[in-house]
């Protein structure tokens, strides 16, 4: 199982966060299948390759130390796939994933860790 994790602190109040993050994950060909409003989980559509292939983003914000201005959310990119190569598709996905969160134009990344 190819997996990946990052961790991105963004400046950004809560409540515009939840809706440009979606359209983020959106904007990458996921779809989102589960929300709770601190917990978000989307699945890439179906269709472009092998279901085994298929990428799954967990999201968790953690509004535990949130504030006003900046929230810190962390990300965990998976799919079924072994990771039998550097650039496989799960990676791609996370590169693709991170540049998107990266160059948000309805936020401004404060730090990033990849895990």
């Amino acid at each position: 199982m190819a997996r990946y994790t990052c961790s991105f602190t963004i400046a950004v109040s809560l409540d515009h966060l939840l809706h440009s993050l979606i359209e983020v994950l959106q904007s990458c060909n996921f779809d989102i299948i589960y929300d709770t409003g601190d917990y978000l989980m989307a699945r890439e559509i179906p269709g472009h390759i092998a279901f085994a292939k298929l990428v799954t983003v967990e999201v968790l914000i953690d509004k535990s130390i949130a504030t006003a201005q900046e929230v810190r959310m962390n990300f965990v990119i998976k799919n079924e796939e072994l990771p039998l190569q550097v650039d496989n598709h799960c990676r791609q996905m996370f590169d693709l994933v991170q540049l998107a969160v990266a160059e948000n134009r309805h936020w401004q990344l404060v730090e990033s860790v990849i895990g």
